[in-house]
Formats: structure tokens, C-alpha cells, sequence
């Protein structure tokens, strides 16, 4: 299915697509994958609106971005509708099998299965994309759903140059690939890893998007692709069924929302965390003034909310759907101030000095972000994942779809840290279809004068990107800085500040390890944080695209 090409022709070619509004009012769009933002403003130049645009980048990402994205999976769509402040989070999260139990993953001595929920059928949940797709074209959208799915579907069917990233991704799962025949043939070349600017073309993935274009929810969740996806699941080892399919529904949540130091920040709900940790993590920080820290006090502070909230998710979150969770308790102002009064300002605190009984929590690292804003300051902010890269490695035979393996992102047994020693309490525990928990944040900041709209993949360190970000903001300063903002994190458990190379400087170091830190440099820079922003006086539009990345900012003229 992969040819190599000159990929100067196929890039100069989609890149000529406009970038203005049919009306001729102005919009910027940052995405991972350059064909991903051409894609949006081809939607917006026919006449559609930001929440269209948002359709046609989302399913352009789960054509051209498949390490990090696809049918196979899900996401949150933060909307905001300008012209009467109406705000919602679609909740497109997968969902677990009806057959899904807690013991699910383990062996008869209780023990986890290695990798039984991160590779193949049994570690995929039920797909929640098709179904926002079309819930966000329908309800908030002005085009058909079709006109939107039009670059996917050219995209899956011309194909498209692949870049180092992606083979850089590819050569994490191969393995797991090679596993899967019909995979194989998709994304590797006899067996190996393409060149890169070969030309990755998807058919089968295209006639599932026709098939989702001409009939909706029901051209995914019913008729031939229901049939083969359960099929090919059920063949491989999985447990899903046709009733699985038919009774995903997309949920709208009311945003987490809060305040700091004159920003209104607006988040993901749960079922994903994003929103209430960084909030409470601001709201840690809003006692302090950070601006006139010297820099190893500022990171010896951010550090110590950041464990705090991250301990706060660990013990209370989970699917709001199933779970009780004290929300308000967590977002309130006092109960931060509480949590600030354990905070001394020349030592750290062990995490094992925090109470509460944890269990595991795993989640994957590849995901995907795009920021959408008109100079109207209509907006989206969109999240979306199969979870590790690739997912589960699996394509349900005949419909091009790559499965995910977010089951992963459940706590499967007591006691037991993941691979990302990330944990998690019982609030997220496995049960017939409930939503996994989730770090994804995507995010609005308003200052007043101006609007934010940012968000990143990254796994359980979403979060701390998007906090770094949102301080950066609160200096003033513009999308270019929030996405290059050198990055550190923790999160409660493993007990451990990690940090890109260069992020602390050596006497910062010296100076955090005094304090008790054990500090660990990342093997790589990570994240890939898109964002844009919005001057409400001037309607000035500015977009910026992480360089760690291979994606691309654009603003309309």
C-alpha cells in the first residue's frame, strides 16, 4: 500500500487550498499534521463554521496522524459559541465492553497479564470518534456532515506523504504490527518500516468514512462496518459485540471551570481529570506570587501543587457516570488553601507522606491536539486518542480502522504500578461500560483581553504541559512561548521531578535536590502542544505549533 513518491508535488498540492472564511471573516487553526490544518480551512473556505472546521480537522488527524489518533478511538471537543456564550464539552471517550469485568486482565493467581491490555483485541475499548463526529456536525455545525469528511476521505484515498515522526512512532509498535497481518499490509513495507515520503495510502479507512458521510452514526455503529469490526475484534481474541456498538452514545458535559489571578479557565470534565487538576493546581498557586519568585522557588511551588492535585486524581477520579466524585470540594478556592498550608517553602514533600489508598492507573503517551479560533472568538479546543502509538496495533479487517487500546487506561489490580507508574484509585476500576479515565486538557484562558486555546498530547504529563502553558499566559506572553516552554512534571507517584534536557539549569538542580527532590531527565522532549489566541479588542489572531512536533499553525488572511 506504500509507494515512494516525490512528496514535494503532493505536499505543494493540498497546501494550496484557502485560508479565509467563504464570508471572509478570519480564523487560525494549529493541528499535528500540516494536511490536517489545510483540511479546516478547506471546510471554513466552503462556508462552514469553526465546530464544521473541527470536524474535518479531527478526521483529517485520524487519516494522516494514525500513531496518535483514529475511528479507533475517542476524544473531548471543548466547544464555545461566541455570539451567546454558550460553552459544552462533548465527551467522546471509548467506552468498555458490556463483556468487561475487573478481573478481565488477569492471570489465575490474580496477577496482570503483561501487555494483555495494551496489545490486540482484548485491549480495545468501544470507539467513541464516529459518533462525536457526527453529534458535532449535527448540532453545531452548517454543512453536512459529508462536505466535512471530504479531505478524510481524499486524504485515505489519494494518500499522503509519511514524515519521521511517523516512522519514528511506527518502529515503537512494528512488533506488535507485524502480529496482525492486515495491519501489516497497511502500514509496513514486507515487514519493515517504510521510507520516509513514501506515500501511505488507506482504502478500506476511506470507504468507512464514505460509509460514516452517507449514513451517519449508523454507517459506523450498524450495517457492513459494525458487522466486520465486531468480526475482526471477535477473531482476534476480543469480546466485543453488535449491542456494544449500537449503544455508544457521545455525552455533553458542562465544563470545569475557574479562576486565576483574573483568567477565567474553562477544561475537559470529567471523564477526563485535565480540568480539576490543573484548576486545583492553580488555585494551589494563586497565593503565591510567581512573578516576582526567584526561579528555583518558582519550580519548587509549581512542583508541589502539581503533586498535590495529582494525588487528589489518583484517590478521587473516574467516570462521573458511575462514580461519586467531591468536584466541588476539589475546585473550591479554601480547600486549596488547605492544601497550600502543608506546602514549606524549602523542602519538598515525600508523596508518601500524603494519605489515602491507591491503586494503579495506567495511560498511554500518544495522542493528538488542535486549537481552533475565528476572530469572532467562536473556538474549539479538541483532544483525541488511541492511546499508545498505533493502539492496539490491530485494523479490523476490511474497514481500515485502527483499534485502540485505552482499556489500559483502567486500574486493573491493587497495588500494582504501570510502566508510566501512574496511579489511580478505585474510582477507576473496570466495569461494563463505563469511560476510562483520562489526562486530556483541552483548554481556554481569558485574561480578559485575550483568549487562549491550547491543549497537547502527552499522557499522564498532559496536565503539567498545559499548567506550564497557562503561567506562561498569565506573563503575557504569546502562543509561541506557551509551546515552547521548557517542561517539567510530577505526578504524586513515582515520587520523581522529571524534566526535558535543559528545562532546570544545573544550580537549579543542585538547588531542588537540597530540597529533597530525586530528579530524572527525560530520554526525549515530549509533547506536541498546538495553540492559538484571540485579541478581543483588536480581533488579532495569532497560532503557534510546537517545534518538538511536526505540525502546523496557520492564521487566515
Amino acid at each position: 500500500m506504500l509507494k515512494k513518491y516525490c512528496a514535494t508535488l503532493l505536499l505543494t498540492a493540498v497546501f494550496g487550498v484557502a485560508q479565509v472564511y467563504a464570508d471572509g471573516t478570519r480564523a487560525a487553526i494549529a493541528s499535528a499534521h500540516p494536511l490536517a490544518t489545510a483540511a479546516g480551512f478547506e471546510i471554513l473556505d466552503k462556508g462552514g463554521n469553526v465546530f464544521d472546521a473541527a470536524v474535518a480537522v479531527s478526521a483529517t488527524l485520524a487519516v494522516v496522524e494514525p500513531s496518535g489518533s483514529g475511528l479507533g478511538g475517542g476524544g473531548y471537543w471543548l466547544l464555545h459559541r461566541e455570539q451567546d456564550g454558550f460553552e459544552t464539552m462533548i465527551d467522546g471517550r471509548e467506552k468498555a465492553p458490556l463483556a468487561a469485568h475487573q478481573a478481565m486482565y488477569l492471570d489465575k493467581a490474580g496477577k496482570v497479564i503483561p501487555r494483555l491490555s495494551l496489545d490486540g483485541a482484548l485491549a480495545a475499548a468501544i470507539p467513541g470518534m464516529p459518533a462525536a463526529l457526527v453529534h458535532l456536525s449535527e448540532k453545531y455545525g452548517r454543512l453536512p456532515l459529508a462536505d466535512s469528511l471530504q479531505p478524510a476521505i481524499r486524504a485515505a484515498q489519494t494518500g499522503f506523504a509519511i514524515g519521521e515522526r511517523y516512522r519514528k512512532l511506527l518502529k515503537v509498535r512494528s512488533e506488535v504490527i507485524k502480529k496482525h497481518p492486515q495491519t501489516a499490509q497497511i502500514f509496513l513495507t514486507d515487514g519493515n518500516v517504510p521510507e520516509a515520503y513514501s506515500i501511505l495510502r488507506q482504502p478500506d479507512l476511506a470507504h468507512t468514512l464514505k460509509q460514516l458521510a452517507d449514513s451517519g452514526r449508523d454507517g459506523f455503529y450498524g450495517g457492513e462496518i459494525a458487522d466486520k469490526l465486531v468480526d475482526g475484534v471477535n477473531k482476534a481474541g476480543g469480546i466485543w459485540t453488535k449491542q456494544d456498538l449500537a449503544a455508544y452514545q457521545v455525552v455533553e458535559r458542562e465544563p470545569v471551570k475557574g479562576n486565576y489571578r483574573g483568567i477565567k479557565i474553562t477544561s475537559a470534565a470529567p471523564s477526563s481529570s485535565g480540568g480539576i487538576v490543573l484548576v486545583e493546581a492553580l488555585n494551589i498557586l494563586s497565593g503565591y506570587d510567581l512573578k516576582q519568585a526567584d526561579e528555583l522557588t518558582r519550580k519548587h511551588l509549581v512542583v508541589e501543587a502539581m503533586r498535590r492535585a495529582y494525588h487528589d486524581r489518583a484517590l478521587y477520579m473516574g467516570d462521573s457516570d458511575f462514580v461519586d466524585m467531591p468536584v466541588k470540594r476539589l475546585l473550591n478556592e479554601d480547600y486549596a488553601a488547605g492544601l497550600r498550608s502543608s506546602l514549606r517553602s524549602d523542602k519538598a514533600l515525600p508523596s508518601a507522606m500524603l494519605s489515602g489508598e491507591i491503586q494503579p492507573q495506567p495511560e498511554g503517551i500518544n495522542t493528538t491536539h488542535f486549537s481552533i479560533i475565528d476572530e469572532n472568538g467562536s473556538r474549539v479546543a479538541a483532544t483525541l486518542s488511541i492511546n499508545f502509538p498505533f493502539g492496539a496495533g490491530l485494523v479490523a479487517d476490511g474497514t481500515g480502522v485502527l483499534l485502540n487500546d485505552q482499556m489500559d487506561d483502567f486500574a486493573s489490580l491493587p497495588g500494582a504500578m504501570n510502566g508510566y507508574g501512574l496511579v489511580g484509585g478505585v474510582a477507576n476500576a473496570i466495569a461494563p461500560g463505563k469511560r476510562m479515565l483520562s489526562s486530556m486538557t483541552p483548554t481556554f484562558l481569558d485574561d480578559g483581553n485575550h483568549v487562549a486555546v491550547l491543549g497537547t498530547p502527552g499522557g499522564s504529563r498532559i496536565i503539567s504541559m498545559v499548567l506550564l502553558a497557562s503561567l506562561d499566559f498569565a506573563k503575557g506572553n504569546e502562543p509561541d512561548s506557551w509551546v515552547q516552554v521548557p517542561r517539567f512534571h510530577h505526578q504524586f507517584m513515582p515520587d520523581v521531578v522529571e524534566y526535558e534536557k535543559g528545562a532546570i539549569t544545573a544550580n537549579e538542580l543542585t538547588g531542588l535536590a537540597a530540597m529533597g527532590y530525586q530528579l530524572k531527565e527525560a530520554r526525549y522532549n515530549y509533547g506536541d502542544m498546538q495553540a492559538v489566541q484571540w485579541n478581543k479588542t483588536t480581533h488579532q489572531l495569532t497560532a503557534a505549533s510546537d517545534r518538538r512536533g511536526e505540525g502546523r499553525a496557520v492564521v487566515g488572511r
